[in-house]
């Protein structure tokens, strides 16, 4: 078995913002500004998409923002209406072999919304897999009933693109989005002496390190070793 966990959904560097943690523990998985935005692939906007809790996802936006972003398309990945996620890029490639039973852990950077909370990384949600693979060794019938809710696939321009380097992973029924989001990280010090986001002590004790890392600031997979592995799939999937 293996378990990886990665960063994802909108943060200050993508997007400009950090999701919103509500006081009660909740969340809102807000996605990452759509890359194909010029070539007009997605209808979907922060001004014209809600999210789980019936507000308009530009709604989370300061005001300064709102003309800027009200009709930025998205890009919504992972979804967990399905359970999919696709990445074409090289430092997601590794992913490409992840196999039935494995876990994909997803966290995100979150921050108080109308409650003062500093900004930190939560895990938000995970896939136990089903499949995961390059989109190419897929059947068409496979891409339609397991990937077509996925924004690479169902994009037909960008599927095009990107098929023969995208990665899709399939989550199985077991899968979910959590109601309440965990916090993970704790304010570390970096090779260059900066100040970034770190595995907690009390999740390393969880999740352990990765390779003599607790780095978990920038979007690399980090590949939970297997001594840890059993820990994190209990913890995870006793979250809420």
């Amino acid at each position: 078995m293996q378990a990886v966990l990665l960063r994802v959904g909108i943060d200050t560097g993508s997007g400009g913002i950090h999701g919103p943690l509500f006081k009660n523990g909740s969340f809102e998985l807000i996605p990452i500004p759509d890359g194909f935005r010029k070539s007009g692939v997605n209808s979907q906007t922060y001004g014209n998409t809600k999210g789980r809790y019936g507000k308009k996802l530009i709604e989370y936006f300061p005001e300064r923002h709102h003309s800027k972003r009200c009709d930025t398309s998205i890009h919504s990945d992972p979804e967990f209406e399905t359970f999919t996620y696709g990445d074409p890029t090289r430092l997601k490639g590794r992913l490409r072999g992840l196999e039935k039973g494995d876990l994909l852990v997803f966290y995100a950077g979150l921050k108080g919304w109308k409650f003062e909370s500093e900004p930190a990384l939560y895990i938000i949600g995970y896939f136990e897999v089903e499949k995961a693979g390059i989109a190419t060794t897929f059947s068409e019938e496979e891409l339609k009933k397991d990937f077509g809710r996925n924004f690479h696939v169902r994009q037909s321009a960008v599927f095009e693109d990107q098929k023969d380097r995208l990665v899709l992973v399939k989550g199985g029924p077991e899968s979910r989005l959590l109601k309440k989001a965990k916090l993970i990280s704790a304010m570390g010090t970096g090779r260059t002496g900066k100040p970034i986001k770190v595995l907690s002590s009390e999740m390393q004790k969880i999740i352990g390190d990765f390779d003599g890392r607790t780095a978990i600031q920038r979007a690399p997979p980090r590949w939970v070793r297997p001594e840890f592995i059993g820990k994190v799939a209990k913890f995870v999937k006793s979250l809420q």
